[in-house]
């Protein structure tokens, strides 16, 4: 078994509350904070009969690695994930063909290529979750790995969405489009849009680090670009930002969709 993690953070720690409590090791609070949301969340460890330890806020920071925790923290197993994107896409489409057509839903995949920032990670895992994104997919190289800052900004979505760290991109982004999965990479200088792609069939969405953008190879590597509309003086969105908006615009396709064919 492997040695326990540590979460912080109501959210962070309340996903794995409410999703894997036996998962739970043990939770560190500090007992001076008396609040409601403190109240509620220590009821919950209680009724899962999860071990609560008392701490201060210095056990608590050393705990983490740094302040933020809210006065919450959780040492925790890691829950057993997928062990490749290959083993996901077939268990997807296996799930897939057991439903009726109207209840089918398209791979969505979320490509990140050189986002370092924990903090940027961790954000579009959250928005990477709210969309209903199958996985996230970033280089081993360059990129940012999961660790207990990005739970917190991810709050809980580091524990649901699942992440791959892949050798090559380019070769993963081909094998990608050999099972049918188009590929749409952002690009500022795109002709099209995002909101004239047509994003309701399996798609791979790829989104570089804010300022450099997606490397070469790996643009040249997409089926087509498209580009944020941006009004305005700012030149480009945050990494995070711009998941949000070509995410939730496949969301908003494919639910229009979904009303369709139930009808």
């Amino acid at each position: 078994m492997s040695s326990p993690q540590v979460l912080f953070g109501f959210h962070a720690v309340g996903v794995r509350l409410k999703t894997a409590p036996k998962s739970i090791v043990e939770i560190y609070f500090e007992p001076t904070r008396r609040d409601a949301r403190m109240r509620q969340f220590l009821d919950k460890a209680k009724e899962a009969g999860v071990r609560l330890i008392e701490a201060d806020g210095m056990r608590l920071s050393k705990l983490c690695g740094g302040h933020g925790h809210q006065g919450v923290a959780a040492r925790v197993q890691a829950l057993e994930q997928v062990h490749s994107l290959d083993e996901l896409l077939e268990n997807l489409e296996a799930a897939q063909a057991a439903l009726a057509p109207e209840q089918r839903v398209n791979p969505l995949i979320l490509v990140l290529d050189g986002v370092t920032d924990p903090h940027n990670l961790g954000a579009c895992l959250r928005v990477a979750d709210g969309a209903g994104v199958h996985a996230v997919i970033a280089p081993k190289d360059h990129a940012a790995g999961i660790n207990a800052t990005v739970a917190k900004v991810a709050s809980g979505a580091a524990e649901t969405v699942p992440y791959f760290m892949v050798t090559n991109l380019a070769r993963t982004l081909g094998e990608l489009k050999e099972r049918n999965i188009w590929v749409i990479g952002t690009s500022d200088t795109a002709a099209q849009t995002v909101y004239q792609a047509d994003l309701q069939g399996p798609v791979a969405l790829v989104l570089g680090a804010e300022g450099d953008g997606m490397r070469q190879l790996t643009a040249k590597t997409c089926d087509q670009l498209v580009r944020i509309p941006m009004m305005g003086a700012v030149e480009s969105l945050n990494v995070s930002v711009a998941s949000g908006v070509c995410l939730y615009e496949a969301l908003r396709q494919r639910s229009a969709v979904s009303t369709v064919l139930s009808k």
